[in-house]
Parts: structure tokens; sequence; C-alpha cells
């Protein structure tokens, strides 16, 4: 096998939305410090929704974004709370997987929080190949080659072999 066409990790985000509840929020970002062990940050919006109270430069959640070892450490962990089973609908067309997590407690290591309560959190894992620096480098930057980036078929083998995910179809 070629190694550039080997698929690794490229970035963690754990999400929590709490739309313009405050209070929510700041449970949030607690959460998000405590099964991270990063600080979070606020993610603000720039639209105005009256209907669901939102306004522009209101924080309406957070996120914390984790790469290589540590990206691929809490995984494992979220893949044990989800039981190692993942869903063929939850990877896009670009090979990126996204689940939700009900209950952080179910989370392996994550200890219950009076504080926080029970709520739950979405992860979204990007996948790369070795060479897409290409499209973020600053100078002469290109697009990755459709024959170059990570298929459906890709990112659904590496958590087959990588966190002996069990991919269901429905």
């Amino acid at each position: 096998m070629n190694i550039m066409q080997s698929v690794r990790i490229e970035k963690l985000t754990l999400n929590f939305g709490s739309g313009k509840d405050q209070a929510k929020l700041e449970k949030g970002l607690k959460l998000l410090q405590a099964i991270a062990n990063r600080k979070p940050m606020k993610t603000i919006t720039n639209k105005r929704i009256p209907t669901w109270g939102v306004r522009p430069g209101l924080p309406i959640g957070c996120k914390v974004t984790l790469r290589k070892a540590e990206a691929k450490a809490l995984l494992k962990r979220l893949m044990f709370a989800k039981d190692n089973k993942v869903y063929a609908r939850q990877f896009d067309a670009q090979g990126n997987l996204s689940f939700g997590i009900p209950e952080y407690i179910d989370i392996q290591g994550a200890r219950y929080d009076p504080e926080i309560g029970v709520i739950g959190l979405e992860a979204c894992i990007t996948f790369e190949k070795p060479g897409f620096r290409i499209k973020h480098r600053r100078m002469m930057r290109r697009k990755v080659p459709l024959r170059h980036q990570v298929s459906r078929e890709e990112a659904i083998a590496f958590m087959q072999r990588e966190f002996q995910a069990q991919v269901e179809e429905q």
C-alpha cells in the first residue's frame, strides 16, 4: 500500500449547542473542559433569528478541537460510549464522521458532576491523507485532487481497522 494513501485523523471536534440559554452554555463549557482537558471556545452567531431569540454576537454554543495523539485517545473513549457501533449514514461523502453522545457519563473516565447535570454533546472526526497540507499552506496553495481525497469507504475501513468499530447499515 502506498504510504501517501493511508488515512489518518486530522482532528476531533467536540461541539455543544445551548441556544440562547447562557446558563446551559456555562454547563457546556465545564463539560468540554472536563472531557478534553482543554479550554473550549464559545461559538457566536452571525444571524438574527427572532423566533429562536438569537441575535448577532450572542454566544450559542462551544467547541474544542483536538489533534494527533490526543484526538486518537479521546476517540477511543468516545467509541466506548457508543459501544463501538456507528451507522454508515454518519459518514459523509468526504469521509468525515459525526455522531452524538446523549449522556456524557457514558464516556469512559467521565465522572458525574452535579453542577453540569446530564447533558450530551456531538463529536465530529475529520480524516485526511498525507499531503493535505497543500490546501492549508501559505504559499502555492492548491486544492486536494479528487483521487487523493478521503472517500466514505476509506473512512469506514479506517474506523473498522483502527478502532474495531462495527459499522451498521440503516
